[in-house]
């Protein structure tokens, strides 16, 4: 596990290669006729604009919270709290580049090469900010362990989660109120009032309600995901840096070594495995797109989740913690593909 841990940053790294890969490939692809890029250059533009503005207010914000930090606390907590901040914003900015250039070449792959072409462009551009979200949550946590993964300096790494929190605060709330109130604008003035169909790119709202979905469900999303993961990782490092000695015992099954540090150890290393195991679920859409969309993309679901507990259980094994942790890693993503399912069915 040693070795997870420690070149966590570098498979973050990789990570990150990929999703440009990801990107490149989706750039690739045909992107329409004229009038098709002229919409989605009009969408792109405004909501690069939106970004760079939001992001203009917030650099405000978090350089007067890491001054108070640096005057407060001592220590580099700080420096950790604009790593999250900087990794939340990068996380969401890559997602909106990846988003806005996908939508047109999925319209343009359904109209020229029918379902599963634009199945996989479209999902090859979701994966991009995915991919970037663990990425960078690992190189972040990988970093700041390496450099003070010790139950005595932990806290530390507190400030990486505090940097990531803050920016998803602003960019989901921001980005919500925006969409909502563009949707409303676009169909009271067009269709209340102008009598022009919704979503006719005639009405310039229609427009900034599609910067709206944008800006809201792809950067604000992407920074919320981000600051969740490396939240919970940090969390349980947390956790496992402030556990007592008797709780220590009962989780090594077979005793010796530094047993608080390899639990400290151990969320990063599951991040790392899932990582890798998205890597091989993203690969498998190449498959699966000739089938039904919706199954092609439950199928892949499973295929990560499956690879990622197979990789937990030898893991967790190999280092001789309580079988109980894994059962407990089993749950967590059983739940998570459980609520999946039932937001797709209903």
């Amino acid at each position: 596990m040693e070795d997870l841990v420690t070149y966590a940053p570098y498979l973050g790294g990789a990570g990150m290669l990929f999703a440009g890969i990801l990107y490149i490939s989706v750039l690739r692809a045909s992107d329409g006729n004229d009038r098709m890029r002229e919409l989605a250059e009009a969408i792109h533009t405004g909501a690069m604009a939106f970004l760079r503005r939001e992001y203009m207010i917030l650099i405000v914000f978090v350089a007067v919270v890491a001054g108070l930090l640096a005057w407060k606390i001592p220590g580099p907590t700080f420096a950790a709290f604009l790593g999250g901040a900087g990794c939340s914003v990068l996380a969401g900015f890559l997602g909106m580049k990846a988003a806005t250039r996908a939508n047109v070449r999925t319209t343009a792959a359904a109209k020229e090469k029918g379902q599963g072409a634009a199945l996989l462009i479209a999902f090859n551009g979701g994966s991009v900010m995915g991919v970037a979200v663990a990425s960078l949550g690992l190189i972040g946590v990988g970093v700041l362990f390496a450099l003070y993964g010790k139950p005595d300096t932990a806290q530390i790494i507190n400030g990486f989660a505090m940097g990531a929190s803050s920016i998803a605060l602003f960019a989901r709330v921001g980005g919500g109120i925006y969409t909502k109130a563009a949707d409303v604008g676009a169909d009271l003035v067009g269709k209340v009032e102008a009598g022009i169909p919704e979503d006719d790119p005639r009405n310039p709202g229609v427009i900034a309600d599609n910067v709206g979905d944008n800006v809201g469900d792809v950067a604000g999303m992407g920074a919320d995901i981000f600051e969740s993961y490396v939240g919970s990782i940090i969390a349980t490092i947390a956790i496992a840096a402030t556990l007592s000695a008797e709780t220590i015992s009962g989780v090594l099954s077979d005793g010796g070594g530094d047993v608080r540090q390899l639990l400290m150890g151990l969320p990063l290393a599951l991040a790392a495995i899932g990582l890798i195991a998205s890597f091989v679920g993203i690969l498998s859409m190449r498959v699966l797109k000739g089938s039904n969309p919706a199954g092609a993309l439950r199928y892949s679901t499973f295929i990560s989740a499956g690879l990622f507990l197979g990789g937990a259980y030898y893991l967790i094994s190999a280092t001789g913690i309580n079988d109980s942790v894994f059962w407990a890693v089993v749950c967590g993503t059983l739940v998570g593909i459980i609520i999946g399912l039932i937001t797709e069915y209903y």
